[in-house]
């Protein structure tokens, strides 16, 4: 299946970009989602008209990114968790933990834009994490887990 992809994506391409994808995935998450629709000829000259607007709308999510990745660099979160006498945690600390934290900096993050690519954080101590805010805006903090 072929479809023109209304947004960045990372892995699969750039905006306008005509891309050939598994059916069930175009079908089933890009087209509901409204991150791409189907490349037909009528689709094809709706979205060359509408070309400029998503642009514009790309570059400004993109500037809105940065601006939030400059306020998050280098930054330290602390998250106080209850730990046994070894420093394992009763519990983790998730993705919605670590998102509740930093937004304590003024800064409004989802859970989503968390990444966790070895699970939970089960330890105390300093961990590295990723914040992946767009497409092509990543940035990683430290998330410090202390014992209660």
């Amino acid at each position: 299946m072929e479809v023109i992809l209304l947004e960045e994506m990372h892995g699969l391409g750039n905006l306008g970009d005509k891309v050939k994808v598994k059916p069930g995935y175009g079908r089933n998450y890009l087209i509901p989602s409204k991150k791409a629709v189907p490349a037909t000829a009528g689709n094809l000259a709706k979205f060359e008209a509408a070309r400029a607007d998503l642009l514009k709308a790309q570059e400004a999510a993109s500037a809105e990114a940065r601006s939030r990745a400059s306020l998050l660099a280098g930054r330290t979160v602390t998250i106080v968790s209850k730990a046994g006498t070894e420093g394992k945690l009763f519990g983790s600390v998730g993705t919605a933990d670590i998102a509740e934290a930093v937004t304590t900096f003024g800064v409004k993050v989802a859970k989503r834009e968390i990444r966790l690519p070895h699970g939970p954080l089960r330890e105390v101590g300093e961990h590295e994490v990723e914040v992946h805010l767009h497409a092509d805006v990543s940035v990683t903090i430290k998330v410090a887990v202390v014992p209660e």
